[in-house]
């Protein structure tokens, strides 16, 4: 049986348990459960971290842990009873868990590790925790280390800061806000700005010295110098070094390493140095032999200096090698320091070359209790402490020290005899007062144990000897007295026995007779003469005698006159002797009375160190002297006591105040003292008013305190001695002196008076009296005192007054007091603080003060509620009441003007300005968490009128709308954030209902309301709320805590928007933005009950207007805005339509209500689409759709111009990152052709300043340009050059007019001499529902980037979209894969069908200018799918062989404002066997004539193309290939069966003559140029010729043929183009010197191919024109009658991959091209099927490179822009012309129609290029550029190469055959603006109106149509007018071909349907986008 557990509530897993058991709960190590149940070995419950799942586990899996128990019962909650710091640990580490691995998926690996590291560090401290065998100062240590890793980590990981008192986290409800405000912080200071240490230490590790020539022992001495003074700032740090360099004690650390310690911050400066000197311990000259002599001397070696300065940059932890360095001369040893400071090079020098010192030198900062607990190793490994000479800053009471420093100075020495100076020795010994030697008293510096004796340097042959040596002698205190100090002076021979004599001595007592010690300074010591034997062991004998010269008797001249004497320096550093005679003379008063006035008067002088060394003995010594004489030295007394403390003020002996305390507590004795000291003091304080000087009196003041401490403990002394007598006059005299205080306070003055000064003094120390007083007084009798007197206080003072500050700091000590905690003198106290705090808040004065007082009050009124009892409750209520009346509104008025006050620039300034904000901040916030219901109503009820209640409000919500700014408060305080929201929101539910009674109906207040409502939008939005951005654990604690506190705002806003009624139209449409803001915000529950409220404001607009545009209007302007930020998703978008269309189905309005939910829906789909694309790394076709399909919307569907131009905007951006500067250009075209040339003022808008219309466009005109050249769509930026020009004509601006027509110029140039690539098209298919809204189910035609071929391009569109499945055919998908949640890509290449056929069929027009009109303004491509209709014949797969042909039709044409357009309509044609081999056999003919002309020419290089070509030709009809078509469509049952075929079959025969005769018409000209080692396979051509023409059976040709045998001009012999043709005859070359082709090596795998092929490769090496190479077509067949080879199945209908340009190459490049060897799948032979129109195809010289070339890199050479072959499997569509056929094709045959005037159909957009160099510009070569061959076909329907799959040089039918159509389908395109009635309509002819004789007026008066604008097509639904800003007036001539880009020719474009090509065209209206 189940039972609930009572105890059992908490556990941790041990061991991971799978739960497989019914009701099994699956546990992992490590997991916390909640216990529910008990059963026999089972628990049932939950673990924490998901309380949803229940189940159940076997209790031996789990760890009990003791645990607190909340709400008990069905929703109680367990807590751990553990120490805080493991819960916050625990809950930590947990977090950081998740993070830290993702630290590791995002590659932060530095913070990956150091996190690694300090989350084992935590568990190892949590370990020890938890074992619990710390002791309490270790655990102290342990928990502050571990709080300071939780709060470095969660920094690192931007986790929130966490509030703690000592260690552990605080609830926030537990304690005040004001209190929550400070530890919040005290942390952040703590974690900003670390406190500067005051004292700092010098640690100091020798480690060697490296040297070549040492052999001699060394000591080293350390000491730290004082540049400035010249003098020593430390004592002298002692190390012994071996002969080889090294510590001579190495296993004793403490005599290598020594602590500096004691060093003030004014000493770590530039000119403070470490000194070391280095004595050596041997020989007297270091260069002498061994066995001169055995004797030892301390000699000079080297001296090496740093500055601290330098370590305070250098990093402290590196070793220092310093530089030693030796004086010149020895007599200067005792300066070299000096020297080496000053830089004195002249005397010194570097020891050796090699000589450095090894010493690693680091600064610690703190005190040296710190520095023991942080550098524990440190000190336990062992270190020395080498102190500072003298005290430090700050003198510690208990510090012992008694420390005699004595300092060798100077010697003056006589000779003595001896010829040369001496050598002196100093030996130093310390002899006590019975003569005895001190053991080990005399030390030469720390670091070694002290010794009985020093033996001193010797300075070779010096009389005159400079040392400078510093001694140490701590001689205890009692051993001072009697003791003396004796130098004995040795001269050192040098001789072979280096004995030492004694020749003279000195001494000098310690201590004086009178008790004074040695006094600090120099001393000139007397040197006794002595001999070597003479006994100094008897010092009673020298003692008498004199030992200083200043000491000497005046008569004494016989000791005077000695020239000898010897100087040294004592300092005496003690705390218990004094060298100060006055002191001992005070200490002894009672010795000399007499001088007892004397002694007080000079203890002002005495130096404060020695007062508190004696501070007990000197106050027993004035309280003695008070009692014995009060009446005559009483004042005396006091103001020398006032002067002892006054000096403990000083931070420099404030540590002494301790030391007063414990003396006036357990020493002082004097219990009459206080009648004294209460008189004294009245006195001076009834003196104040009149006095002239206040300084004396301001002392005693400020010495109040002790003097009160002392009054008293005197009393209480009294009173214990007497049984309480006198208490009444105690009292009396205290009520006295506090009617004297409170007189003196309340004078008035005016400004800085001395008076007010002294009453500043007064006030600074009175709350220090309080504690006192309540020794003796009750607590309403001390709080009495208090309130009167501050209430005595002058109330009105000028602001500049310093008593207001004082006043202020005064309450605040008040405040904080003890006597303030107690309620009882609370009640008493709050009115005066109340009324003082108010008067300065309302003042703006001393906020920061006044915030400190308000925060001590708050505080203590939660504490008191937490901590006290029921009874005490009033009291607490009644003070929150006092507090609300006085402060509240001026509180708010205060944050009010703070907030709108400007922040001060000074860092220092700044932090203590948001302090001052964030203070008062908490207070309101602590005040409005302490009001109660009661004290609300109150304070709403105590408005006397409905204007001060508007007021409040409106003061109110302003604050909360500033509390809510994320700048309030640091971004890690969320714990705050949260505290201040839950304060907003319970304030805002009690202001709503006086809002509701107070300001609805009649008295309704828009601004309140208005306020109202944006309070609680900013409140929902703020980023603190927004749960779902938090971990889970997290949102848990926020949740259990305050729940989602959105949704309780949003509840209270539907209700109160419900009470509006009528009043909601002032709110619309106002309120749509914030509130849409809110409905955004990812919760469900707040966003089902705000998105009603639209429908309710669409009623309400529905009832105002009749309709609801302003609803419309403001939701689709915010929604942009709002979701680009990242608000909204997919669920909002589908709550928000199925909410609202609930809701409006029973209205009225239902239908416009739909439109316009579907408007704003329709509108989300785009911008989240729009979103989610822009989230992606690069700019890629996704991102650029989407920003044209939503710029689309706002302008067709939404017609909001604004935000269509940003999208405009945004878009140019996108493709000036891509390099798409052709579409860039085309996008900013749009916003160009909004503006008129006009004046009218722009505002500033995106990136344009201020400006006139005509500026703007002008910039535009100038940006566009520059993009159109970048993308080297120049005829397009030739328009603009135009319009810019005629606006500076008109302007008579010739200065940028000359410009313009320079730039115009530079692009016909460019146009002229720069390649451009051609570019791909693909045709791409988006299925399925996982695509974006934009290109869901839809296809769209592509523009391939440079050089990009099909397998590239499909790669590229996998890569964007890394789920979609590439399908493998090319059939239209079923509805399947249309519904499929799945990715589908269908991509294959299509072939562009130009419009601009009139450039294309003009004569004489360079390529480079025809290459522009083939792929820009492009609408419709084609792909064919060759397929066999019926039985496929496989002897003659021709007569089966069907072609379906499809036309794409686009929405806008390419290029244009994106590289890719949807398709709006498909067109499916079959094209017959018998249509697809007359098109096979016409583009072979035109091959054929392109190929002979260019060799009549000489274009070509080499003929080796030519006979190529004819070799493929004729080889393929002799081996079959025409005889394969006879076959097929020539006999008879092919003829019975298709009558309606036998216009096309006589077509079909004329054009197989028509080949013959061109066939003959080339071998004439091949024979005339074939090289002489081709002959052989000319003669065979020939003969295989003769061949073929018998095979067709033709003796003659016919007479049609005959008469017209050369008119080759425009493509063929049955179309004449020109009105003057250009005959052809083998003689008939142009004489200028041409280029000739490059071939290309091919193995061709031809069966019907002849030996000839080979033959020629074999002749030639080459065996194909680079025309096949790079144009290829493919052939529109699955098998093929020339070659044994099938293509792929997947390559049934593909465009080619190929390029289209046949580029000539240079000679230096040409060898790498013509071996280049290509799979028979992979060659192409576009020679076979040429296409009419490509005069690619006659490859001119200068045109290098294609499509593939990068924009941006136009210095590629042209070689290196070859394209690739393409490969074998891609699906390639064949590029074809227009699908007109019809039955009476042969009618176009005969008779040749009249000339072509010179007019087609209108170009339209342009393409992008980049620019590329050529070396072959007309200007700079010898030879001519080439222009095209008159041959060149001017088709309106044909284009581009023609690649195949397969197949060599044929007759036209080899391999899959030609499926492009030939000329004669669509040579002449309708003339009108109206397209033919059926696509396979016949042509019409040309009206013959328009003949040759009118060409020239027709040419001349009208203008081609720029080729970007889109105004035109063959199709009547898209009249589209030309833009205004491209119209150029008809006025001016056209020069000769080429035609202006922008010239329209009227004969196809009639705008208004007349015939009248000269009617001038309307204005035309700014484009819209739709027409794009």
């Amino acid at each position: 049986m189940w039972i609930p557990t009572e105890h059992e509530k908490y556990g941790v897993v041990l061991a991971s348990f799978r739960g497989t058991v019914q009701h099994g709960l699956p546990l992992e190590i490590g997991d916390t459960v909640q216990i529910l149940e008990r059963c026999e070995g089972w628990y049932r419950g939950f673990i924490l971290k998901n309380p949803n799942v229940k189940g159940i586990f076997p209790t031996n899996f789990i760890h009990l842990k003791s645990a607190h128990v909340k709400n008990k019962g069905q929703f109680e909650t367990v807590l751990p009873v553990e120490d805080t710091v493991i819960t916050e640990m625990t809950s930590t580490l947990r977090d950081w868990g998740a993070m830290w691995k993702q630290l590791y998926v995002k590659n932060e690996g530095d913070l990956f590790h150091r996190l690694w590291h300090v989350m084992n560090e935590i568990l190892d401290l949590r370990r020890q925790v938890l074992v619990g065998h710390l002791t309490h100062d270790r655990m102290r240590d342990v928990k502050q280390h571990i709080t300071a890793r939780l709060d470095w980590g969660n920094e690192q990981l931007g986790l929130d800061l966490v509030p703690r008192r000592e260690f552990s986290m605080v609830d926030p409800d537990e304690i005040s806000v004001t209190e929550l405000y400070r530890l919040m912080e005290h942390r952040h200071r703590k974690k900003d700005t670390p406190v500067p240490a005051s004292t700092h230490h010098l640690f100091v590790h020798v480690k060697s010295l490296m040297s070549a020539n040492i052999g001699e022992e060394l000591e080293v001495y350390f000491h730290i110098y004082d540049g400035r003074e010249n003098r020593p700032l430390s004592e002298r740090f002692f190390v012994r070094l071996n002969k080889s360099g090294l510590p001579k004690s190495p296993e004793k650390t403490e005599r290598q390493c020594t602590l500096f310690v004691d060093l003030g911050s004014s000493d770590l400066r530039k000119d403070v140095y470490i000194v070391v000197h280095i004595i050596r311990i041997g020989r007297m000259g270091a260069g002498e032999k061994k066995n001169v002599c055995s004797v030892q001397y301390r000699r000079p070696f080297g001296c090496a200096v740093v500055s601290i300065a330098d370590l305070l940059t250098a990093d402290s932890k590196d070793d220092h090698l310093l530089k030693v360095y030796a004086c010149n001369t020895e007599s200067e040893w005792f300066q070299i320091h000096e020297n080496i400071i000053k830089k004195a090079n002249s005397r010194y020098n570097l020891s050796g070359s090699n000589t450095g010192l090894a010493v690693a030198l680091q600064l610690l900062h703190g005190d040296i209790e710190q520095l023991r607990r942080e550098y524990m190793v440190l000190f336990t490994r062992g270190v020395s402490i080498t102190r500072k000479l003298g005290f430090s800053d700050v003198i510690m009471p208990g510090e012992m020290r008694n420390d005699l420093y004595i300092t060798l100075e100077r010697g003056e020495f006589e000779k003595g005899g001896k010829s040369v100076a001496r050598n002196v020795e100093i030996t130093i010994y310390a002899l006590d007062i019975d003569g005895q030697i001190l053991k080990s008293q005399v030390a030469a510096g720390s670091g070694e144990p002290g010794a009985d004796e020093y033996h001193s340097l010797v300075l070779y042959h010096n009389n005159s000897p400079r040392w400078a040596e510093q001694i140490k002698l701590p001689i205890p205190v009692d051993m001072f007295r009697g003791s003396h100090v004796r130098f004995e002076f040795r001269h050192c021979s040098t001789k072979d026995k280096g004995e030492k004599k004694l020749f003279g001595y000195s001494f000098v007592p310690l201590m004086q007779e009178d008790g004074r010690t040695l006094p600090d300074g120099i001393h000139e010591l007397i040197i006794h003469k002595c001999e070597e034997n003479a006994s100094l062991a008897d010092c009673s004998r020298y003692l008498k005698l004199p030992f200083s010269k200043a000491n000497l008797p005046s008569n004494n001249q016989t000791l005077k006159g000695i020239k000898e004497s010897f100087c040294i320096t004592s300092f005496l550093c003690s705390t218990k002797l004094t060298q100060n005679g006055d002191m001992l003379d005070l200490l002894k008063w009672r010795a000399h009375p007499e001088r007892i006035n004397d002694s007080l008067s000079k203890l002002k002088e005495i130096d404060g160190s020695e007062i508190v060394k004696f501070l007990q003995d000197t106050l027993d010594t004035l309280f003695g002297i008070l009692d014995e004489s009060s009446q005559r030295y009483g004042l005396k007394v006091f103001d020398s006591l006032v002067h002892i403390i006054n000096l403990l003020q000083d931070s420099k002996f404030q540590h002494f105040k301790p030391v007063m305390d414990t003396y006036i507590e357990s020493h002082f004795a004097g219990a009459l003292s206080y009648r004294d000291l209460i008189k004294v003091l009245k006195w001076y304080v009834d003196r104040i008013v009149d006095a002239e000087h206040q300084d004396h009196i301001q002392q005693v003041l400020k010495a109040s305190e002790y003097i009160f401490k002392y009054i008293i403990q005197s009393r209480r002394l009294f009173s214990l001695a007497t049984g309480g007598q006198h208490e009444e006059e105690f009292r009396v005299c205290i009520h006295e002196l506090f009617m004297s205080i409170r007189f003196f306070l309340s004078q008035e003055n005016k400004g800085i008076s001395p008076v007010a000064q002294t009453q500043a003094v007064f006030l600074r120390t009175f709350p220090a009296v309080y504690g006192e007083l309540l020794k003796i007084f009750t607590v309403r009798e001390v709080a009495g005192f208090v309130r009167e007197t501050l209430g005595s206080l002058p109330t009105t003072v000028q602001a500049d007054c310093p008593l207001e500050t004082v006043k202020l700091q005064c309450i605040a000590k008040t405040v904080e007091d003890q006597l303030y905690i107690n309620p009882e003198s609370r009640c008493l106290l709050l009115p005066v603080v109340l009324r003082l705090l108010q008067a300065h808040m309302q003042e703006q004065r001393d906020q920061v003060m006044c915030a400190r007082i308000l925060t001590s009050m708050l505080s203590l009124i939660k504490k008191e509620e937490n901590g006290t009892a029921v009874s005490n409750e009033p009291v607490v209520s009644e003070e929150v009441q006092l507090i609300v009346e006085s402060l509240l509104g001026v509180l708010l008025r205060t944050i009010l003007e703070i907030s709108n006050r400007p922040q001060p620039a000074g860092p220092s300034m700044r932090l203590q300005f948001q302090d001052v904000t964030g203070e008062f901040v908490a207070c309101l916030l602590a005040l409005l968490r302490q009001m109660s219901d009661r004290h609300y109503q109150q304070m709403l009820q105590g408005f006397s009128s409905k204007d001060d209640l508007r007021d409040f409000l409106l003061q109110i919500f302003t604050v909360f709308r500033i509390l809510i700014r994320p700048e309030m408060f640091p971004k890690d305080w969320t714990v705050m954030r949260l505290v201040t929201n839950n304060v907003i929101i319970t304030t805002v539910l009690y202001l709503s209902e006086a809002l509701r009674k107070n300001f609805l109906n009649d008295k309704f207040d828009n601004k309140v309301w208005d306020s109202y409502f944006y309070l609680s939008v900013i409140f929902i939005n703020q980023p603190c709320l927004q749960l779902e951005s938090f971990s889970p654990s997290k949102r848990k604690k926020i949740l259990e805590k305050y729940g989602d506190m959105r949704v309780m705002m949003g509840c209270e806003i539907f209700s109160m928007w419900q009470n509006l009624g009528e009043h909601k139209l002032n709110f619309i449409p106002a309120m749509i933005g914030p509130f849409l803001e809110v409905t955004l915000v990812p919760q469900p529950d707040l966003r089902n009950v705000m998105i009603p409220i639209f429908h309710d404001m669409m009623d309400w607009e529905q009832r105002r207007s009749g309709n609801f545009k302003q609803v419309e209007s403001k939701l689709i302007d915010k929604l942009d805005n709002l979701m680009s930020e990242g608000k909204g998703d997919e669920t909002y978008r589908e709550l928000f339509n199925s909410i609202l269309l609930k809701k409006i189905e029973r209205e009225t309005w239902r239908e416009s209500g739909i439109s316009l939910i579907a408007t704003v829906t329709r509108l989300m789909e785009r911008l989240l689409d729009y979103r989610d694309c822009m989230k992606l790394g690069e700019v890629d076709g996704k991102k650029i759709g989407c920003t044209v399909s939503l710029l689309n919307f706002y302008k067709t569907e939404l017609n909001k111009e604004e935000m269509y131009i940003r999208y405009i905007h945004k878009l140019y951006d996108l493709h000036l990152k891509a390099q798409n500067y052709t579409e860039a250009s085309y996008t900013l075209l749009l916003y160009d052709e909004l503006l008129e040339w006009s004046d009218r003022p722009l505002r500033e808008f995106l990136n344009y300043p201020m400006q006139s219309e005509w500026q703007r466009k002008e910039f535009l005109h100038l940006t566009i340009v520059q993009n159109f050249d970048r993308g080297k769509c120049w005829e397009n930026g030739i328009i603009l050059c135009r319009e810019l020009a005629d606006q500076y004509e008109s302007f008579y601006d010739y200065r940028n007019l000359s410009k313009m027509r320079m730039m115009e110029a530079s692009l016909y140039d460019k146009i002229m001499d720069q390649q451009r690539l051609e570019p791909e098209f693909f045709r791409v298919g988006f299925y399925g529902k996982k695509f974006p809204f934009f290109l869901r189910n839809k296809e769209f035609v592509c523009r391939g980037h440079d050089y990009e071929r099909l397998e590239a391009f499909q790669q590229r569109m996998l890569n964007e979209f890394p789920h979609a499945i590439a399908m493998q055919h090319v059939n239209q998908p079923d509805q399947t894969i249309y519904q499929a949640e799945a990715q589908y890509l269908q991509i294959y290449a299509v072939t562009p069908i130009p419009e601009s056929q009139d450039v294309l069929q003009r004569d004489g027009v360079p390529d480079n200018i025809k290459s522009f009109y083939k792929f820009n303004h492009i609408w419709r491509f084609r792909y064919d799918r060759p397929f066999h209709k019926g039985t496929k014949d496989k002897e003659n797969e021709f007569k089966s062989l069907w072609v379906e042909r499809t036309t794409l039709t686009l929405v806008q044409s390419l290029p244009g404002i994106s590289r890719w357009f949807e398709v709006e309509k498909r067109e499916v044609v079959e094209v017959s066997p018998l249509e697809n081999a007359i098109e096979v056999i016409e583009n072979k003919n035109l091959q054929l004539r392109t190929l002979i002309t260019q060799c009549q020419n000489r274009q070509m290089q080499n003929i080796n193309p030519l006979t190529m070509c004819l070799n493929g030709v004729i080889d393929a009809a002799v081996n079959g290939g025409l005889a394969r078509y006879q076959e097929a469509f020539f006999v008879k049952d092919y003829i019975l069966n298709h009558p309606e075929d036998g216009d096309k079959i006589g077509r079909l025969r004329e054009l197989m003559f028509e080949q013959a005769h061109i066939l003959e018409y080339g071998l004439a000209v091949h024979e005339k140029f074939v090289p002489q080692d081709m002959r052989p396979l000319h003669k065979k051509l020939v003969d295989q010729f003769h061949l073929m023409k018998s095979s067709l059976g033709i003796q003659e040709f016919p007479a049609y043929v005959r008469a017209s045998p050369v008119h080759f001009t425009n493509g063929s012999p049955r179309t004449c183009r020109n009105s003057v043709p250009s005959i052809i005859s083998p003689d008939g070359g142009r004489g200028v010197a041409r280029r000739s082709y490059p071939a290309v090596n091919r193995y061709s795998s031809s069966s019907l191919s002849s030996q000839a092929s080979n033959e020629v490769s074999n002749i030639t090496g080459q065996s194909e024109s680079s025309d096949e190479v790079f144009n290829m077509q493919p052939s529109p067949s699955t098998s093929s009658l020339s070659s044994n080879h099938s293509a792929s199945p997947n390559v049934t209908s593909s465009a080619p991959s190929s390029a289209r340009g046949s580029p000539q190459m240079a000679e230096k490049h040409k060898h790498s091209r013509e071996n280049a060897c290509l799979s028979p799948r992979e060659r192409p032979v576009s020679a076979i099927f040429p296409n009419p129109l490509d005069p690619a195809q006659r490859a001119p010289p200068h045109q290098i490179g294609d499509a593939t070339l990068p924009r941006s890199d136009p210095n590629l050479s042209a070689p290196d822009k070859v394209r690739p072959a393409p490969s074998s499997w891609s699906l390639d569509s064949v590029k074809v012309g227009s699908p007109y056929f019809s039955e009476s094709v042969s009618k176009q045959l005969c008779p040749p129609v009249p000339p072509r005037p010179p007019y087609t159909v209108s170009a339209k957009n342009t393409s992008s290029q980049s620019p590329l160099p050529n070396s072959r510009s007309p200007q700079k070569t010898t030879v001519p550029p080439f222009t095209p061959s008159p041959t060149e076909c001017q088709s309106s329907s044909l284009v581009s190469s023609s690649p195949v799959l397969s197949g060599s040089y044929s007759s036209g039918i080899s391999s899959l055959s030609r499926c492009s159509v030939s000329e004669a389908s669509g040579t002449e395109l309708p003339t009108s603006d109206h397209p033919p009635p059926h696509p396979l309509a016949p042509p019409t002819t040309l009206p013959t109106s328009l003949s040759s004789g009118s060409d020239e007026p027709i040419r001349r008066e009208n203008k081609t149509p720029p080729p970007y604008n889109v105004f035109m097509r063959d199709n009547p639904r898209r009249p589209v007018p030309l833009p205004h800003s491209l119209s150029i007036p008809p006025q001016t001539d056209p020069p000769a071909l080429p035609p202006k880009p922008h010239q329209l020719r009227t004969g196809s474009m009639k705008l208004d349907g007349t015939s009248d090509p000269r009617v001038p065209r309307p204005r035309p209206l700014p484009r819209k986008v739709s027409q794009l």
